[in-house]
């Protein structure tokens, strides 16, 4: 069964989005989609020290991440910007230092476009073992500071005042977010991992109550992003990871139409007297 391509890239795609899903939907609480970006953009640092120094790439991935999210906790307590300018200086320095790296190893060659747009056609049985295991221990890692993570997110004097450790929480979340990075990037690439993690939250939003409604719904719809993805993706003959990312868009898009709808009939409705 895992001999075929596309079932290989089906279970190791889902494994990603049932992963991203409850991550993502902390993304679209907090506002922080820019800091997932900037992990992402690290990861291709990650890659281009793990190709010099002869290392897991997807450990080196995560490592870089780590070290990234704590760089910016440290800037953000010295030095004078914006949390935003930090991200922004962050995010492409990572990404512009791991190019500049790699242009120099004249020695390796690199499939760019892979890393940066993903290439989950590719993905064998180590890889799929690798999503689904180290998924397993981040969705575990989750629940654990589920309640501290999100009083946070309410709250954060709240959470202070209550004893739940805010500030743990919140490093612990920053190792998973780097986790879900390194574990993803061979799936989406290092541009469209963020995008798998806000948009089907984004969606899920719409459609939930309670919290984890949406961090359940997210990882349906990421599952069938996958899904439908792949399937246009041999449909068409187009990109697999942007595939994914666009079957996202759409479902996202469908997801307003309801709601425009009623406001059209709304309005129509109070132009005709209440008819």
């Amino acid at each position: 069964m895992l001999d075929d391509f596309f079932t290989r890239a089906v279970i190791g795609g889902i494994g990603v989005a049932l992963l991203a899903g409850p991550l993502g939907c902390f993304i679209v609480w907090r506002r922080l989609a820019y800091f997932g970006d900037t992990l992402s953009h690290s990861a291709l640092l990650g890659v281009a020290i793990a190709l010099l120094l002869e290392l897991n790439i997807t450990f080196t991935v995560f490592i870089i991440s780590v070290g990234v999210a704590m760089l910016l906790l440290l800037l953000q307590r010295q030095a004078r910007l914006s949390s935003d300018a930090l991200l922004g200086l962050l995010a492409h320095a990572t990404l512009a230092v791991g190019l500049v790296v790699l242009a120099f190893m004249t020695w390796v060659r690199v499939d760019l476009m892979g890393f940066l747009f993903g290439d989950i056609l590719a993905i064998n049985k180590a890889d799929i073992l690798t999503i689904w295991v180290g998924g397993l221990a981040v969705l575990i890692a989750l629940a654990v500071i589920w309640k501290p993570l999100f009083a946070a997110t309410v709250n954060y004097e709240i959470a202070v005042a209550e004893g739940l450790k805010p500030d743990r929480a919140n490093f612990f979340f920053m190792v998973l977010m780097a986790a879900v990075i390194a574990i993803s990037m061979k799936i989406v690439g290092v541009l469209l991992i963020t995008a798998l993690l806000i948009i089907p939250a984004a969606t899920a939003r719409r459609f939930s109550t309670t919290p984890e409604m949406m961090a359940l719904v997210a990882s349906i719809i990421g599952a069938a992003s996958v899904w439908v993805g792949l399937e246009g993706s041999l449909q068409w003959d187009t990109p697999a990871g942007p595939s994914i990312v666009v079957a996202a868009l759409l479902g996202f898009i469908i997801s307003l139409l309801p709601i425009q709808w009623r406001l059209k009939r709304s309005s129509f409705t109070r132009a005709n007297g209440g008819l």
